[in-house]
């Protein structure tokens, strides 16, 4: 993976971005300068770091359960029509809610601390990995099913050797993209209810109107997803180099 490229996309928008506040005068509490957020960053970093480590350790406890249930209900729905007949619409009727109403609730079922948070991460990286995967375990390529067939091999052994490796980019895939949706879902229930967290945090900035502080906390976030992203794909990436 080239790194220029990203990082002159990052030059580029810092520049755009301290140019519209030296061009427009307009107030540091309304859009502070990036010089402003990384100086207010550095000054607050040990703060932010402790904030860091609890959101992060809230994204992992979501998308290692997310991912997990993922997988076994992908597998559920692929291996019974029974399965895919019941929990089907029940899966589509789930993602119909707003994430905003669930939050609220699962706040006074598991309480302040960290599980209600990191539920909200199962929920909003549950449905991207089993709906990317259970898509790959159904469009297996004809060709191995008819050999597999002709060799008389049993449901099991189709599903575990053929259908199930041959979905793996599909799985890499919705990994992909609930490392991205886990922070949205941890900030989503610390906004909602916390003492802790960057979701919190940006919250106390907001409310004391100390906007760079926020936009420290905000792009501390982004840069922790994209974190998160590289090392899903490489993990998801060595994993389907060593089924090939």
């Amino acid at each position: 993976m080239k790194l220029w490229p990203p990082i002159a996309a990052t030059v580029f928008a810092l520049c755009v971005w301290q140019a519209i506040v030296s061009l427009t005068g307009v107030q540091k509490f309304i859009l502070p300068s990036p010089a402003l957020v990384a100086e207010t960053w550095w000054f607050n970093r040990w703060v932010i770091a402790e904030h860091t480590l609890i959101t992060l350790n809230e994204i992992l406890i979501g998308l290692v359960i997310g991912i997990s249930l993922g997988v076994v209900t992908a597998l559920t729905l692929a291996s019974s029509k029974t399965a895919r007949t019941l929990l089907a619409p029940m899966l589509v009727f789930t993602q119909a809610l707003p994430v905003f109403a669930l939050a609220p609730i699962l706040t006074l079922w598991l309480g302040y601390g960290i599980w209600s948070k990191a539920a909200m991460a199962v929920l909003i990286t549950y449905f991207p990995v089993t709906s990317a995967f259970f898509d790959g375990l159904m469009r297996t390529p004809p060709g191995y099913l008819d050999l597999a067939k002709t060799m008389q091999a049993s449901p099991q052994r189709v599903l575990w050797h053929i259908r199930v490796p041959a979905a793996l980019p599909n799985l890499g895939a919705g990994v992909r993209l609930a490392a991205v949706y886990a922070p949205i879902g941890a900030v989503i229930g610390e906004w909602v209810g916390s003492s802790k967290g960057l979701g919190y945090l940006m919250l106390l900035a907001n409310g004391r109107a100390k906007t760079d502080l926020m936009f420290a906390a905000m792009l501390t976030l982004g840069v922790l997803s994209v974190l998160l992203y590289v090392l899903m794909a490489n993990l998801t990436r060595r994993l389907g180099d060593r089924e090939t």
